[in-house]
């Protein structure tokens, strides 16, 4: 079956995560991604265990898969020429040097345009190529610099960030929907072209609600722990023996709520009526609906909401959610060879489904491969 992706390829040039995590979407959808790392480390991310694998860290794994794994060293002449060939003979070129570091080498957008029209060359960056160009781009930096841990934490206590790097997991998706626009546009120009992405701007994008309020009052949001600061209530609420996450994003389903808790009468209260009220009056209701939750349990409540169409869940850990999606059909595991299984691409296709995996490469893995196939195309 023939993938969206078969016959580009890409040559990866970026290390950690964001662009990792952006080709290894690249090749998940057929791509042939060829990843190139320094001589005796590779990428960062290789070092970056606990958890360990019997190839490497967990960290490097999850962006890594389907690759193959070239150890070129751009200090080196040989090496060099190599670097360069898979560039000129590249669809697509992901890179995130810090600035200056490729231009040097002949491997920046201007030069390999010059021997590959065609190529889409997406760079990845911390804080754009222009006045943050020297910036370094860490995703904790990010996160803490963009705002993102201001809205993120208990109310009383300091700014958190989220369990996650997720301004380098975001910036990948912008990265990849970049690229995909680009390999689009290619179709009708028959030209490649430079598509930029930063983890500022990507975190700055996916603030949504919170940076569209700032834009039109001038006002910083605040941190509000697991409330939300235009619906009520959404948030975690305390029961007998746990808390339940509640998520009533209308009147209707707050009405519903009032009833399986056997004070439908709630509902009726001006102070909770509509959805504005129930924000202006959040201490009040809140009071109100643990009085009522903590006679079950998070578990039980959860069951009898859901069956009465009340977005209500319990609180679980990460094997909670990938059970939870197991039990749902969503298979979200899958084998990658002899490696540990990883999370699926998570998008279906009808036509095209992404059904082969290959495990993350071992440092150098396709040296000869790789080596063999750029040195015949230099003849």
């Amino acid at each position: 079956m023939n993938m969206p992706l078969d016959g580009v390829v890409v040559a990866d040039f970026s290390r950690v995560l964001a662009g990792p995590l952006a080709s290894m979407t690249l090749a998940d959808l057929g791509a042939t991604v060829v990843k190139v790392e320094r001589p005796g480390s590779g990428d960062d991310t290789r070092a970056w265990g606990p958890p360990w694998t019997g190839n490497s860290s967990t960290y490097f794994e999850c962006a890594n898969r389907s690759k193959r794994s070239v150890v070129l060293d751009l200090d080196d002449d040989t090496d060099l020429a190599l670097a360069r060939e898979l560039a000129r003979r590249a669809d697509v070129l992901v890179e995130n040097f810090r600035d200056g570091a490729l231009a040097k080498r002949g491997l920046d957008y201007e030069t390999v345009r010059a021997d590959n029209a065609k190529i889409v060359y997406c760079s990845v960056t911390g804080f754009g190529s222009t006045g943050g160009a020297a910036l370094p781009g860490y995703d904790f930096l990010v996160q803490a610099m963009g705002g993102l841990m201001s809205i993120t934490g208990d109310e009383d206590g300091d700014p958190a960030k989220v369990g996650v790097a997720v301004v380098d997991v975001l910036t990948a998706k912008d990265a990849t929907i970049g690229i995909l626009a680009a390999l689009r546009a290619r179709e009708t120009t028959g030209r490649g072209q430079r598509v930029e992405v930063n983890l500022l701007s990507s975190l700055l994008g996916s603030l949504a609600n919170q940076a569209s309020a700032y834009l039109a009052t001038g006002r910083a949001p605040r941190r509000m722990g697991n409330l939300h600061p235009s619906i009520a209530p959404y948030e975690t609420l305390r029961c007998q023996d746990a808390v339940l996450a509640l998520a009533c994003g209308n009147d209707r389903q707050f009405r519903r709520l009032a009833e399986v808790l056997g004070e439908p009468a709630l509902a009726a209260d001006a102070r909770f009526a509509t959805n504005e009220a129930r924000v202006l009056n959040r201490p009040a209701l809140r009071k109100a609906l643990e009085d009522l939750l903590r006679r079950d349990t998070a578990g039980a409540w959860s069951a009898r909401l859901t069956a009465a169409g009340v977005p209500a869940g319990e609180v679980g850990d990460l094997g909670d959610g990938l059970r939870l999606a197991d039990s749902l059909g969503l298979d979200p595991a899958v084998d990658v060879g002899a490696a540990p299984r990883q999370v699926r691409h998570p998008v279906t296709y009808s036509d095209t489904p992404v059904t082969t995996y290959t495990a993350p490469p071992r440092l150098g893995q396709h040296n000869d491969e790789i080596r063999r196939w750029l040195a015949e195309e230099t003849r």
